[in-house]
């Protein structure tokens, strides 16, 4: 296991976890930083070299007061793949970090090998007066984690039983996810027209029990890539990679691999 790095770009210190050996895979984490102790992280590091930035502003990772805008993140972490040492790389989104590498897809294909979308947000499906997206700053906190989660009381978080500097982390989540992504809600109103420039194979990956995005939402996304696939992963909710975490390295590893 690799220790957490930093790389320094245009003022912003961005902390990167690095695991593992062979095809390189970048991980853009959704609603909170990946956990450097989750069973996904191990396997997909035995057969990818897998780089996870954390957002600025999420976790405890800093943020410059001037950085606040999605793409604030689109920018950084383009650059961010100017600087690996890769030629080209596989991209991998979660939830909203789906968002950010569609975005990046749209206008970077050239630096990507492959993409993968897990649970995305970032468009609008739906007419105007049909949410597409849960509201969670908005919903019932019971709610939320009701429709997250296909086995809330398995998977879900203990927030009472969590430490101070947990909840801490917990709180910046959610305080830069509004900052950066409310509004518009969780979207860009011109992404969806854009979607058809993305030119690299394209897995769509979603949780069946998906309450917060629902599968009709990830196949109309899908639908929106060119010959992009989409697959259903089964008890799982808005998190396949924590839930089933076996089926969705399966799933990943196949796909790199093609």
């Amino acid at each position: 296991m690799r220790a957490a790095e930093r790389l320094h770009l245009h003022g912003v210190d961005l902390e990167i976890l690095r695991r593992g050996s062979g095809p390189p895979l970048v991980v853009l984490h959704g609603l909170a930083p990946l956990d450097p102790q989750a069973p996904v992280l191990d396997l997909l590091a035995a057969h990818a070299e897998v780089i996870a930035p954390t957002h600025p502003g999420f976790g405890h990772a800093p943020r410059p007061d001037n950085f606040d805008t999605v793409y604030d993140l689109v920018r950084l972490y383009l650059e961010t793949l100017e600087r690996l040492a890769f030629e080209k790389v596989t991209l991998m989104g979660l939830s909203f970090g789906g968002w950010l590498a569609a975005e990046m897809a749209v206008s970077c294909s050239h630096r990507l090998e492959k993409l993968i979308l897990v649970d995305a947000v970032g468009i609008k499906v739906s007419g105007r007066e049909t949410p597409d997206i849960l509201d969670v700053f908005n919903t019932a906190p019971a709610e939320v984690r009701r429709r997250s989660w296909h086995d809330p009381g398995r998977w879900a978080p203990d927030y009472d039983a969590m430490e101070d500097d947990a909840l801490v982390a917990h709180a910046r989540n959610r305080d830069a996810l509004c900052l950066y992504a409310w509004d518009p809600y969780l979207h860009n109103p011109q992404l969806k027209r854009w979607l058809p420039r993305i030119a690299v194979p394209t897995l769509v990956l979603w949780g069946a029990s998906d309450g917060i995005v629902k599968p009709v939402y990830g196949r109309a996304y899908s639908g929106l890539i060119h010959g992009a696939r989409f697959e259903l992963i089964e008890a799982a909710g808005h998190h396949p990679e924590i839930e089933q975490s076996a089926t969705f390295a399966e799933r990943v590893v196949a796909f790199l691999l093609q």
